[in-house]
């Protein structure tokens, strides 16, 4: 009987074998959730310049915008607030703020000499669709360039001779300032606004 060990030995590792075996769950490992953050994009400075600009200007310019629009009221007894379609950055179109001066006789023209009815404005520059400096708000143009920027309230041209230059001359000094324009540049317009607009209700 010799051979009764082994051959048992080997029937017992034949029948573990075909044992079915049980899977177990493998324990789960839990790992922590990566939370990726996007921290918004900074502004640009033009755009923080137009807003710390344009808040105080708002605030400053809100009696006599309001003394203006009663004269004008009182001179036309019609609306006095009113909004023109322009095209903005990159062509998109929104609607302009000014206060209408035609038909308001001397009032009128003395709003537009202290360049009063352009103050609405603002709200488009505090809305992101206007900057303090750029081209001029237009319905539409033949200058695809000047769509590369937000139009402005102020620019190259209005701080020169005004509208006292041919349209043409007007075009060139807006490309110039779109092709040149940096943050020193918009503030030295700004600076030579005031002056520019005194001289204007003074002509």
């Amino acid at each position: 009987m010799p051979l009764m060990p082994p051959l048992l030995a080997r029937a017992a590792r034949v029948a573990r074998a075909a044992r079915p075996r049980t899977a177990w769950p493998r324990p789960l490992r839990l790992r922590p959730a990566r939370l990726r953050v996007r921290w918004p994009a900074r502004p640009p400075a033009k755009r923080v310049c137009d807003l710390i600009g344009a808040v105080p200007l708002a605030v400053l310019s809100a009696v006599p915008l309001l003394l203006a629009a009663a004269a004008l009221y009182a001179s036309t007894r019609a609306a006095v607030l009113v909004r023109e379609p322009a095209l903005g950055l990159a062509g998109r179109p929104f609607r302009t703020w000014r206060l209408r001066t035609e038909g308001g006789g001397r009032t009128g023209a003395w709003v537009r000499r202290c360049a009063l009815d352009g103050l609405p404005q603002l709200l488009n520059v505090l809305r992101g669709e206007m900057s303090l400096v750029g081209p001029r708000p237009e319905p539409r143009t033949d200058h695809p360039e000047r769509l590369l920027v937000r139009p402005g309230m102020t620019g190259l041209w209005q701080v020169g001779a005004r509208s006292d230059l041919p349209w043409e001359e007007m075009a060139l000094l807006d490309r110039h300032y779109v092709e040149s324009h940096w943050l020193g540049t918009d503030l030295a317009i700004l600076a030579k606004t005031p002056r520019a607009a005194w001289e204007q209700r003074r002509a």
